[in-house]
């Protein structure tokens, strides 16, 4: 397996990119039939912040109503072992944006107000790589890549913005400071903003405001597909919900058997069905592929005001499941088999070739960890995952690789609820648990319990291998080495 700092992986990279530009391969994009159907496909990716693994009707959830969302899994395509960079906001966000495992590029964590770094110039986000085929390109919800100018993502390839720049609790209603006098809260979180482009039009966001976002989010998202219906566009739709502090609009409240979360969820259920219905209406639905996952897993703390990841272990913060494996559905009528189900292993990583493969635009010319995976959402026989084996990193620290079933573990400390998680938005404390070299077979035991290491030495050696190839491309501080093809973060200029 090449190596993805390497100048071969990186000259084999672009050599497959223009093999995609020029139409060759047995797996390329669909071909239009006749000059009406040439137009390049539009691309919608809507992703909720900390939803849950379980939190999708179609994917298990016993007491949250997801019709628009089941509705798609039934006309789409629902991939069970789809995975984020990092259980954490800004680091799988760059994640999705760039087509890079997070330590590639530098952004580690949950960038807040007082951060100055962001997303580098030189990186290329999916809009910048759709912009060269002319794409129009918006986002409406949460960056969480850089708040500062330089950063937003208007100067990273987006035509229009409207959103937080960062998580919704980063305010000075966090629950840690409501027990301070406003003015020592505002010392340790400053007020939210709203921005639209790079202008800041509400400089202190309120509680009201919250209850407000989830609909001006998607009435901002269904404006432009009205505004964009005659041209090839990208609408990227990141959420601030279910993030705590949880907000809905009077239209939800109180809906749901599931509670405040649940009300959420079906809100944001709501907002996908508005956009899908948009696209009817303007007659996109067979030239659209709309996908839906999630940043990470859920905030176990917050208990009732968290979601669920079950079956799988642990939550948000974590690189056992429950943290990074996150549901996933994809929807195209008639180039997306109906009903698919995919169990293959793919990520957030893969969003962007795929992309660019069926919009037929050039990669980046920088190495990237993502592979097409069109293969997969298109029911193609004997699709089979691109990865030879995925690397889980929380911070620096390779936590464990995957590759087919198997999933190692290797030595680190994880956080885990103490007792009984908080309750209506306040949170439970963790403890620090400690795991060692560990193997599950993720096939049978998708719950992480049974460790198998001793009794399959051979595949305990192979992953561990795959762990050394990683570390050497993009470094581990558990092992202390240093990657030879990670790159720095944007630094804020003065």
């Amino acid at each position: 397996m090449f190596s993805a700092g390497d100048n071969s992986y990186v000259r084999i990279r672009i050599c497959w990119s223009l093999l995609i530009v020029a139409g060759v391969g047995v797996s390329g994009p669909p071909q239009p039939a006749s000059a009406k159907d040439a137009r390049l496909p539009n691309f919608v990716v809507i992703f909720t912040d900390d939803q849950g693994y379980q939190d999708v009707g179609a994917f298990g959830s016993p007491d949250i109503e997801t019709p628009n969302l089941d509705r798609m899994a039934a006309e789409g395509a629902r991939f069970t072992d789809f995975y984020v960079s990092q259980a954490v906001c800004s680091a799988s966000r760059s994640a999705l944006m760039t087509g890079c495992y997070n330590v590639r590029i530098g952004i580690l964590g949950a960038l807040g107000p007082s951060s100055t770094i962001g997303i580098h110039d030189d990186e290329m986000t999916i809009a910048e790589v759709l912009k060269q085929k002319g794409y129009a390109t918006a986002i409406y919800g949460k960056w969480h890549l850089g708040h500062h100018p330089q950063f937003l993502p208007t100067r990273h390839g987006f035509d229009d913005y409207f959103g937080l720049p960062y998580s919704n609790d980063m305010w000075p209603y966090h629950p840690n400071v409501l027990h301070l006098p406003m003015e020592q809260r505002l010392k340790k979180w400053p007020n939210l903003l709203l921005i639209e482009g790079e202008k800041i039009i509400n400089p202190m966001v309120t509680p009201e405001d919250q209850t407000h976002l989830t609909t001006w989010y998607t009435e901002h998202a269904v404006s432009f597909i009205d505004k964009n219906k005659d041209q090839p566009f990208f609408l990227y739709v990141p959420h601030s919900m279910p993030h705590v502090p949880l907000y809905v609009s009077e239209k939800f409240k109180g809906k749901s058997k599931r509670g405040l979360y649940g009300d959420v969820i079906m809100e944001i259920d709501w907002s996908v069905g508005q956009i899908l219905a948009a696209l009817k209406k303007n007659g996109l639905d067979e030239n659209t592929m709309v996908i839906f996952t999630s940043d990470n897993g859920p905030w176990l703390a917050y208990g009732n005001h968290g979601g669920s990841a079950l079956p799988l272990r642990e939550g948000k913060g974590t690189m056992w499941d429950g943290g990074c494996r996150e549901p996933f559905i994809a929807r195209w009528p008639g180039k997306i088999p109906a009903g698919h189900v995919c169990s293959e292993v793919a990520a957030t990583i893969d969003i962007l070739p795929t992309l660019a493969h069926l919009a037929r635009a050039p990669l980046p010319k920088h190495a990237i960890d993502g592979e097409n995976i069109w293969p997969l959402l298109s029911g193609q026989d004997g699709a089979k995952s691109p990865h030879e084996y995925y690397a889980m990193y929380w911070g620096r620290d390779l936590q464990a690789v995957r590759s087919g079933k198997w999933k190692l573990h290797f030595p680190h400390d994880y956080r885990s609820l103490k007792d009984v998680p908080g309750h209506d938005g306040l949170p439970g404390p963790y403890i620090q648990k400690k795991t060692g070299l560990e193997l599950y077979d993720l096939e049978t035991d998708i719950s992480e319990s049974t460790d198998l290491a001793a009794k399959n030495p051979d595949v305990v050696a192979r992953l561990q291998k795959y762990g050394e190839e990683i570390r050497a491309e993009l470094g581990d501080s558990l092992t202390k080495v240093q990657g030879a093809g990670s790159r720095s973060p944007g630094q804020l200029r003065k």
